[in-house]
């Protein structure tokens, strides 16, 4: 059984902070921001959580899917900032929803989670154990975030995005082509603790990164796991359509499709308007390509993302 993207749907708060806004916060500017990372604003929730986006973005995929919630067996959320420990955010979707036939968890893979979350499901539909799957990626990522650190304020935003799976069995060979990697060694490249010391004083340390090293991780890493997904599925950079990576900074993107030798036109981006939503990035994107009519039967993309962990993989599915 292969997994099939049958709907899709997005949430993004309303308030739009713009980088003028954001120089007014730490010593910064609009043309520096853009210079360095191509964002220019970002959208931050003022009174959303991390388990209201997901539900918003949940109703969006299954009306789009034209499904019901009785038709999903199994919700997976990704997400690093959840405001909540227990219940976890798939459980919280599954009550809004009234899916009262999914098994729901939550999973954390950082940029990397709506990927991981597709390979679960993937996996439990060439098992035979369920039909339809509902996979999200929700962040609230404002509530970690320096807002004088200008080296991380400027980078992030808010946002949840989802789509419905639908296992289909095309009659020929069925092997789902999904690879996923991580590297716990170089983890102190991007780090958040949040939880409660010895004393049982709550705590909570910033989002800190390494601007450098994930940048050369993203642009080595990628392109590898790319080619590596490419001869899984017999094809080659040329044959693909899109390539769905997560958006993290236009120069990373930039630097990857030099290094594939393919057209930036392929690597759709909305980084721009957007920031980095972390496992929210790939399909708030997915959806604004879907419903704006781009994304066409039979189109061949792979899908890629990276992040905290260090992890990173992707997936190839024709629309």
């Amino acid at each position: 059984m292969l997994a099939r993207i049958a709907g899709t749907g997005s949430f993004l708060p309303e308030r739009v902070v713009d980088n003028n806004e954001l120089s007014q916060m730490v010593e910064t500017s609009d043309e520096w921001i853009q210079t360095r990372t191509g964002i220019k604003t970002r959208h931050i929730a003022e009174d959303d959580t991390a388990v209201s986006m997901a539900i918003h973005a949940a109703k969006r995929a299954v009306e789009n899917a034209g499904i019901t919630p009785d038709d999903i067996d199994m919700i997976i959320v990704s997400t690093v900032s959840s405001e909540q420990n227990l219940p976890c955010v798939a459980c919280e979707v599954q009550a809004a929803l009234g899916a009262t036939h999914a098994a729901s968890f939550d999973l954390n893979a950082a940029c990397t989670g709506f990927i991981t979350a597709y390979q679960m499901a993937a996996g439990q539909m060439a098992a035979g154990l369920i039909e339809t799957a509902l996979i999200i990626g929700t962040e609230c990522l404002s509530n970690l975030i320096d807002w004088s650190d200008r080296s991380t304020c400027i980078l992030f935003g808010d946002g949840a995005g989802a789509a419905v799976l639908q296992a289909e069995d095309t009659g020929e060979d069925n092997k789902i082509i999904s690879v996923l990697h991580s590297d716990g060694t170089k983890g102190n490249a991007l780090t958040c603790s949040i939880g409660h010391g010895k004393d049982k004083t709550p705590f909570s340390d910033y989002v800190w990164m390494d601007g450098k090293e994930i940048y050369k991780f993203a642009v080595k890493q990628v392109p590898k796991v790319i080619k590596e997904i490419l001869e899984m599925s017999g094809q080659t950079a040329d044959d693909i359509d899109y390539f769905i990576l997560h958006q993290a900074n236009r120069r990373i993107l930039e630097a990857i499709a030099k290094r594939m030798h393919q057209d930036e036109s392929k690597f759709p981006m909305n980084v721009m308007e957007h920031g980095n939503i972390s496992s929210a990035c790939i399909p708030v994107l997915l959806d604004s390509l879907n419903r704006e009519g781009k994304l066409k039967k039979g189109m061949k993309l792979v899908v890629a993302g990276f992040g905290g962990g260090l992890t990173w993989g992707g997936f190839y599915m024709e629309w």
